[in-house]
């Protein structure tokens, strides 16, 4: 006999490939903010730990954040 798991309003999962590729990018994103991050002396397992839960939303405020304030403090630092 085939055990049938209870489904009460559930969807199904998706393909294996799916989980496997949403892994890898979260993993990529985690691991290339926490470098970026390191690099620049902010809070690097912070911005790592938090890229690695969600996709895409802490790499868009890690983008406006980090990289474009420190782009912008560059920028009035030179006096342009």
């Amino acid at each position: 006999m085939k055990w049938n798991w209870p489904t009460v309003n559930s969807e199904p999962l998706p393909p294996w490939w799916v989980l496997c590729l949403l892994a890898l990018l979260l993993l990529a994103q985690g691991t290339w903010m926490f470098i970026d991050a390191r690099k620049r002396g902010r809070k690097a397992w912070f911005w790592g730990l938090w890229g690695v839960v969600n996709l895409p939303s802490p790499l868009i405020v890690y983008l406006l954040v980090v990289v474009w304030g420190d782009y912008r403090k560059a920028k009035r630092k030179t006096g342009e």
